[in-house]
């Protein structure tokens, strides 16, 4: 086999610093989104050459404001890249101009090596090297093609067995020994590019998290030599996942004996099957099973700006945040709290159906349950954690206003939406805060307060909607009533449902929305 490395994929915890940096800044070409087949509500991003060749391809799974792993053994802890080793100066020149942190040039292996950090913290390497042709070239780069980034040069894993995981590297996927440091073994394939076999012994164990090197792919010419390698592997009683279809290649995936996670994968159909090689990266792709959603999908899925195009700057706020921009934005700003179980998605698509031209302003309560998030502590089904809610009632008050300040909001123009355990946070709100929510639309909601203060909401407008059926529906009159007391106008509707929101619910907010004149 020996043909080498496919891809390497990494997890990024912030789209837009993510393209900024491989786009901008190394000047590879963003040449798929995907929703993940795993998980299509996770953007899969691919960068590469100008034509997506194998070896290029560096790939990230979005996990949005998710949690930072940890760098350790059973995991690859560093990238590196080939460059002409005339294109050092260029490199560290740009660096400076681009405020990226460099260090270097050292010599690495007899090779001149630039080190720094992605916006994850991820480590990448600029290597010089020779024997690697030019990449293909793209209109949209900002690198001179003399300096372009000519393809993945290798990887480090980190390992307790580097013995075992240096045998199962060059039997499996046939690279060969080259040479050797007192703790590292290199590795090299008939492509050129190398593995780093690093021996960790004494160091902690990886975990899975943002700015963590998934795994690394090796290239296979055909299925055939999957299924192969696949049933060489099931001999050996490896630890192998079933083979993929991935529409763009075919795979298989294997831990080696030091925790590592690697994939085979063909070079065949290539990322070219769906789009034009023209067009490489600016659609939008899901799993067919999920084609019927893609419209969904595009609401839930992180949006991003090509380098130099104007984006949301996203400020630091009590709560995680996500904003979502229709194509014709009409002014209006829904912020959207999702219920217990969900997070910032959740609501996304609901609101969008409701209101198509309106920006999406969806949050993540601070709170947890059994590892879901929540708006505040509850002790039981129906008895909650005082304390905590009036605290995070003043949290969110405190990111309204500062998100009226930091994205010029226009305050006339916000409207609140909540479900469940987000429409139970509004309420306790408006009472605890007045005049900071004036438009809220609830589904679901109950009241949550033992003690709720004497507020003046003259000035707020409420919809409530209540599920006939829902487990929950008699605690709605009550909180329906406070508001009125509190001088709310408060449009309280009862339709056939259960304690989940329903398409029903979207046109009964569209209705409520357009009187308003939103």
């Amino acid at each position: 086999m020996g043909t080498g490395i496919h891809h390497i994929t990494l997890i990024t915890r912030k789209v837009q610093a993510n393209v900024d940096f491989y786009v901008g800044f190394l000047g590879l070409r963003l040449v798929k989104q995907t929703g993940g087949y795993e998980d299509a509500t996770q953007l899969h991003l691919f960068y590469g050459d100008g034509a997506a060749n194998p070896g290029t391809l560096i790939t990230f799974l979005v996990w949005e404001d998710g949690a930072p792993g940890r760098v350790g053994h059973g995991q690859p802890s560093e990238i590196s890249l080939a460059i002409d080793p005339a294109s050092i100066g260029f490199w560290l020149t740009r660096a400076l101009s681009h405020h990226v942190d460099i260090s270097g040039p050292s010599e690495e292996m007899g090779e001149p090596t630039l080190r720094l950090k992605d916006p994850d913290g991820v480590i990448v390497k600029l290597v010089g090297v020779t024997g690697f042709p030019a990449p293909a070239d793209w209109d949209g780069s900002t690198v001179p093609q003399e300096h372009a980034i000519r393809r993945i040069r290798g990887a480090t894993i980190m390992t307790e067995v580097p013995e075992l995981t240096e045998s199962f590297v060059t039997r499996h996927f046939g690279y060969r020994p080259e040479k050797s440091t007192e703790f590292i073994r290199r590795l090299v394939s008939d492509s050129g590019d190398i593995i780093d076999v690093r021996d960790a012994k004494g160091f902690w164990s990886s975990a899975p998290g943002t700015g963590t090197i998934d795994h690394i792919a090796f290239r296979a010419r055909d299925t055939e030599q999957v299924e192969a390698v696949h049933a060489e592997l099931a001999k050996g009683n490896s630890s192998i996942t079933n083979v993929h279809d991935r529409k763009y290649f075919y795979s298989l995936y294997v831990r080696e004996p030091g925790g590592t996670l690697f994939e085979l994968a063909t070079d065949a159909p290539g990322m070219a099957v769906d789009e034009a090689p023209s067009e490489l990266g600016t659609h939008l792709f899901v799993p067919p099973e999920r084609a019927d959603k893609i419209d969904e999908l595009r609401t839930m899925l992180p949006q991003f700006s090509w380098p130099g195009e104007e984006r949301v700057i996203y400020r630091e706020l009590p709560f995680v945040h996500r904003f979502y921009t229709p194509e014709n934005p009409d002014g209006t700003t829904i912020v959207l709290l999702h219920g217990s179980g969900g997070n910032e998605t959740s609501l996304l698509p609901f609101a969008a159906k409701a209101a198509p031209n309106a920006t999406l302003l969806a949050l993540r309560g601070r709170a947890t349950e059994e590892g879901t998030p929540r708006w505040f502590r509850r002790f039981s089904a129906n008895r909650f954690d005082q304390a905590d809610v009036r605290s995070e009632a003043e949290a969110l008050a405190a990111f309204v206003e500062g998100a009226v300040e930091a994205y010029r909001l226009d305050p006339q123009e916000l409207v609140f939406l909540g479900h469940s355990n987000g429409a139970n946070m509004l309420a306790a709100t408006m009472l605890l805060h007045p005049h900071v929510i004036r438009r809220a639309a609830l589904l679901r909601a109950a009241m949550v307060l033992e003690w709720p203060p004497a507020a003046d909401l003259s000035d707020a407008e409420v919809l409530m909607v209540t599920g006939d059926v829902d487990v929950f529906s008699g605690y709605g009159p009550e909180l329906a009533s406070l508001l009125r007391d509190a001088g709310a106008e408060v449009d309280a509707r009862t339709i056939s449902s259960g304690h989940a929101f329903e398409d029903a619910d979207i046109g009964i907010v569209r209705e409520w929305l357009a009187a308003k004149g939103i």
